[in-house]
């Protein structure tokens, strides 16, 4: 009978020592989406051309350890046959390397518009993508922090963040149209500027889903609230008249 639990002590702690690996390549995920974010920016704002290889290069590390979670998924799934709270943990781990894997599929759209962007001239600073940047980089780190912490409620923080990331994407957006409408020259560097934004604006919805997980998978429970949404680009009508309205105002 000792032996028996022995045994079942063993299971029990490899099955755990799984899981703490599992989590392992999830928080080396998120440290590496935030600190490739960083240096994407870093690459923009000094049109650094080295930088922003090194960033589509280093975009590979994150696909190999989505393929890593998603393997040692798939054996947790098949040998342990997991229930309850360890299944959560299993399943939200694949869900959050799935969307740490797009957060860099984006940074690395970044670096190849700032490797673009600089064969061009450059444009009046735009000091909004920065911003932007470090609020959702912010998010990065509080909702991966969410998840080691089990936090629901940093997680609903970053939740609730979203909002005032889609209305900074809003408001420089219609800047970077106003910048086109004035000068025709600068429509090829704006367009790569509204690319950059938006994927900005992409990675902080994708780490709004990582909230959303961090929350299932505390509580067992979704979110039914309706997503807090502050972009209104799809729907935004500019005309002249608009752009007057703004009064020729480009500070960002």
């Amino acid at each position: 009978m000792g032996t028996g639990n022995e045994h079942k002590d063993h299971i029990v702690r490899s099955f755990d020592e799984q899981l703490d690996l599992l989590t392992q390549s999830i928080v080396r995920m998120g440290g590496i989406a935030e600190s490739q974010l960083s240096l994407s920016i870093q690459a923009l704002v000094r049109r650094d051309s080295d930088l922003a290889g090194k960033v589509v290069a280093n975009d590979a590390e994150l696909d190999r350890l989505e393929h890593q979670v998603d393997e040692m998924v798939v054996r947790l799934l098949a040998l342990r046959q997991p229930m309850a709270i360890d299944l959560r943990d299993v399943i939200s781990a694949l869900k959050i390397s799935s969307d740490a894997e797009r957060i860099g599929d984006y940074i690395r759209n970044i670096a190849k518009r700032t490797l673009a962007l600089n064969q061009l001239p450059p444009i009046k600073p735009l000091y909004a993508i920065p911003r932007m940047a470090q609020l959702v980089e912010t998010s990065i780190k509080d909702v991966f922090d969410a998840y080691v912490e089990r936090d629901v409620e940093r997680a609903a923080e970053v939740w609730r963040r979203d909002e005032e990331v889609d209305e900074m994407y809003t408001s420089l957006f219609r800047e970077l149209l106003t910048y086109m409408m004035e000068d025709p020259r600068s429509i090829t560097t704006c367009t790569h500027l509204l690319f950059i934004a938006k994927n900005i604006e992409r990675i902080g919805d994708h780490a709004t889903n990582i909230a959303e997980v961090v929350t299932f998978l505390v509580t067992g429970k979704h979110l039914t609230e309706g997503r807090p949404k502050g972009d209104t680009t799809s729907y935004t009508v500019f005309t002249q008249d608009s752009q007057e309205a703004e009064g020729g105002n480009h500070d960002a």
